[in-house]
């Protein structure tokens, strides 16, 4: 294969909601540029994309897949990314490693929850646009209303650049403002038939060329000129013009396309060859100091490595970009993320499942190699001494988590181990052995993001799995002071165990004064602090403990043990047996017995005095409260409205964003478990949501009463 200049490179992803059709037209575009020798299909389990089994049981794109076309002495990397949602991770890390998207859309439906979420992200990373209509054979197309619906989320600067003479089954030809040619296809497709526009098309195609040629003279001001004066810009200026306007985000060109049927594919490759950005015509990207890294073919060799697939027979493929440089075979390299020190023994090119070997790869190209020892996704490597890495991939917070346990509890660490491994081929499976929740608890971006989780543990792997409800991370903490006092006494021949603690609790607040006097039942407690410790939690908020014992009542070295104990309780809380928070206790009298008091003693008479406390000090349970943000169709919104405050939640606020409405709300975690499966349902799968947490509050008094006797029955059960 040739080997690809920096300038004769592209980087496009190819995005759209599911059902759109880009797995057909990846097939049409490898067939077109003589990648493939057939096309292959999706119901025949055939295609360059969706190549992995669970891909072919659900019928799914689940991975994205790097592959290739070369056209016009110009290299086109194109990564096809799952349209759906909850596989959202493979489109943001595919937006960071291109340099332009191609957004395809269903002509049955137009624009579509992923459409909007797919260009939300190019907005945030700023990336060129090209829309394009498939499936204009399908009979429910309206293209007239498709552009109207862009037009109406995405506003002037869609611009169509082709029409359709006819939709529904019997189409086959479109007119080309651009080239201002007709373009026809027999029914197998292929090669078009070039023709002048019909007489009957003429006074359409020709107001729909001057919207374009002013479009692309907007951006240029010699063109802009130019186009004052002879009210006209030659193929070429129009090129540069849409180029520009791509560039600027002023400008989103429309194509049309019958992917299924190959038409109108061997056009878009020529515009994307011809229009689309190169490399180099794109903002220099940065490394993680904030140093720009140009993609300069003579530059110090530096490789990005944005995804790892698992597959077969060969272990691991890792795709990377090449930041700089020139990458040869049998290069040695140093990953700047792990210290370690590898060589690149085989480069390849590559076309789904296959793999095109090559010699070498300059600045901007992709590629993939294979048996690495230790690159992980998201590791650079670099010529000996550089120590650039890069950061630059964010991927959005995850929205659904289960807990996740090996039917045979022997395979748990066999489980483990293979979900760490899976995380290499998608970063959004996050996988936490939570101490807190005692649980092994993997979190996604939906339902059937974990659903295909499971699926490859126990088809891929041989493990048999069950999902279960997350436990939730409360908290516990109080709302008043109170006393308690605790004597721990053990007597069983020889030396005895004894230790008495008489302390305070009460809430703490970030920056309170220090006690001074305390009043319980008539009684006054005088607070002469001798010693304080402040302990910032892991699980956030603070325990203060203060020493005020007098009179040597307690012995000095059993403070640390009384405040293991409290620690203890602290870790799972009276009520509930969660973590417990901003407390403060103060230790102020106590006894010891000479020869039977030690560290144990005092440790179990702190915890059970704190425990007693604790109980009478207002105890309140406080739940995480989520931020949770909705984009949905203005038809379904009282509908999503009611389902969120049926969750106990609060809306925040509304506006519109595009076509659709932007509900943003504060719900409680416990009532988000089955959130995008109902969401889903509700919508028609037409709604999207983010959540992110935002704080704890207070759990309502009947919640807290039915947590505290779930959890009482619980140890009862459990002693």
């Amino acid at each position: 294969m040739k080997v690809y200049q920096t300038n004769e490179i592209k980087n496009i992803a190819l995005l759209g909601n599911h059902g759109a059709g880009k797995t057909t037209l990846t097939e049409s575009l490898l067939y077109g540029s003589g990648v493939i020798k057939r096309r292959g299909t999706v119901e025949a389990h055939n295609t360059v994309s969706d190549y992995f089994p669970v891909e072919q049981e659900y019928g799914y794109s689940v991975f994205s897949t790097v592959f290739h076309v070369e056209w016009n002495n110009k290299k086109l990397n194109i990564i096809d990314c799952p349209g759906s949602d909850d596989f959202v991770g493979a489109a943001v890390t595919a937006l960071n490693v291109t340099d332009a998207a191609v957004i395809l859309l269903n002509g049955q439906y137009g624009v579509e929850v992923g459409t909007q979420n797919h260009f939300r992200y190019t907005e945030k990373l700023q990336k060129p646009v090209i829309f394009l209509v498939n499936q204009l054979d399908n009979e429910k197309c309206d293209y007239d209303q498709i552009l109207e619906q862009l037009r109406s989320s995405y506003g002037q600067g869609i611009v169509p650049i082709q029409y359709p003479l006819e939709t529904g089954p019997n189409f086959n030809s479109l007119i080309d403002v651009l080239l201002m040619k007709k373009y026809s296809w027999k029914s197998e497709g292929g090669a078009p038939i070039i023709e002048d526009i019909p007489a009957d098309q003429k006074e359409k195609a020709e107001a729909w060329h001057k919207a374009l040629v002013e479009a692309a003279a907007e951006h240029d001001e010699s063109l802009m000129e130019k186009f004052f004066e002879s009210d006209e810009l030659t193929e070429d200026e129009m090129r540069e013009g849409i180029r520009k306007g791509l560039i600027s985000r002023g400008m989103f060109p429309v194509f049309c396309v019958c992917a299924k049927k190959d038409m109108g594919v061997r056009r878009l490759m020529e515009f994307l060859g011809n229009v689309v950005p190169f490399v180099s015509d794109m903002p220099v990207l940065q490394n993680s100091k904030g140093e720009d890294v140009p993609a300069d073919s003579n530059g110090p060799v530096s490789l990005y490595f944005f995804k790892t697939g698992i597959e077969p027979h060969i272990g691991g493929v890792q795709y990377f970009k090449v930041m700089s440089g020139t990458i040869k075979e049998s290069t040695d390299l140093e990953n700047a993320d792990r210290g370690s020190k590898e060589r690149i023994a085989q480069l390849f090119v590559p076309a789904g499942a296959t793999r095109i070997p090559i010699s070498e790869l300059h600045a901007g190209d992709i590629g993939c190699t294979v048996k690495l020892k230790d690159v992980k996704t998201g590791n650079a490597l670099n010529d000996k001494g550089l120590s650039w890495t890069y950061n630059f991939v964010k991927y959005p917070n995850p929205k659904y988590s289960r807990a996740i346990k090996a039917v045979n509890e022997a395979d748990m660490e066999k489980m483990i181990t293979v979900l760490n491994k899976m995380r290499e081929e998608d970063p959004t499976w996050l996988v936490e052995q939570s101490k807190e929740l005692r649980q092994t608890i993997v979190r996604g971006q939906g339902e059937f993001h974990l659903r295909t989780l499971k699926w490859r543990l126990e088809n891929n792997e041989g493990l048999q799995v069950e999902y279960g409800e997350p436990r939730i991370p409360y908290r516990e903490t109080i709302t008043k002071a109170a006393r308690a006092d605790y004597r721990h006494k053990k007597q069983s021949g020889g030396a005895g165990q004894f230790g008495e603690v008489h302390l305070i609790v009460e809430p703490y607040t970030e920056g309170m004064p220090d006690p001074t006097n305390y009043k319980f039942n008539g009684q006054e407690y005088k607070i002469n602090v001798k010693s304080k410790e402040e302990i910032p939690l892991e699980w956030g908020g603070k325990l203060v403990f203060i020493n005020s014992v007098v009179g040597g009542a307690i012995d000095t070295r059993f403070m640390p043990a009384i405040l293991k104990g409290i620690m203890g309780r602290m870790e799972q809380g009276p009520l509930t047996g969660s973590y417990a928070r901003d407390v403060r206790v103060v230790v102020y009298d106590g006894k010891m017995h000479p020869v039977d008091s030690n560290e144990i003693s005092f440790m179990l008479a702190g915890r059970h005095a704190f425990s007693d406390a604790f109980k009478n000090a207002g105890p309140k349970i406080l739940e995480p409260i989520y931020d949770v943000v909705v984009l949905v169709p203005n038809d379904f919104m009282g509908d999503v409205m009611s389902d969120i405050q049926g969750r106990r939640g609060i809306i925040m606020g509304m506006s519109s964003e595009k076509s659709y409405q932007k509900l943003q709300a504060k719900v409680p975690l416990k009532e988000m478990s089955n959130y995008s499966t109902a969401l889903s349902s509700i919508t028609g799968g037409r709604a999207s949501f983010t959540m992110k947490f935002a704080s704890y509050e207070l759990v309502p008094g009947d919640v807290q009463d039915k947590l505290i006797k779930e959890f009482e029955a619980q140890e009862e059960q459990e002693e």
